[in-house]
């Protein structure tokens, strides 16, 4: 490529928008109940995961967070969910992601623990049990993950609620 238009091409990308990427995980124990944890710095609880880091795909981004926060690695599946999140509070818009991460195994379940101080706690529940731990809107996406998942799709919605405060 020519020097002129790799300039052209370097300018075109400062000035574009970027993104923040949230990439979350829909994991089950044998049961069927979901893996929640119950972060610290947020006033609920939330689906495994987090924030994908500079030039990290979003994959690779689930995967490292659920190793850091709770020592498992394991073989991320397919998308279920994305939604944009327009700006809220201090933040830029974002796209919400999440992840099939499967079902685990006993031996898997036996080995989770808290390897990240941001964590206070992690349990396996039921899906009702869920609405009560997790933000709403943070239950009407894993609600949108489950259903895309039995149905073989991929949900997609571009919110719109304001979310101040619950950042």
């Amino acid at each position: 490529m020519d020097a002129e238009r790799y300039r052209y091409l370097a300018e075109g990308n400062a000035k574009q928008a970027r993104k923040r990427v949230a990439a979350d995980l829909l994991v089950r124990d044998p049961e069927g109940r979901i893996l929640l944890v119950d972060p610290g710095y947020k006033p609920q609880w939330d689906l495994p995961g987090g924030m994908a880091e500079a030039n990290e795909p979003p994959t690779v981004a689930a995967r490292r967070e659920l190793r850091e926060e709770l020592a498992l690695d394991i073989e991320i599946g397919r998308l279920l969910y994305l939604e944009w999140v327009p700006p809220h509070d201090p933040w830029d818009d974002q796209l919400a992601m999440i992840f099939d991460g499967g079902t685990l195994t006993g031996e898997q379940i036996g080995s989770l623990r808290i390897a990240d101080e941001e964590l206070t706690g992690f349990d396996f529940v039921s899906v009702s049990d869920a609405a009560g731990l997790l933000r709403h809107y943070v239950h009407r996406r894993l609600t949108a993950a489950m259903e895309a998942q039995a149905a073989g799709t991929v949900a997609y919605l571009e919110s719109t609620e304001p979310r101040l405060g619950e950042s």
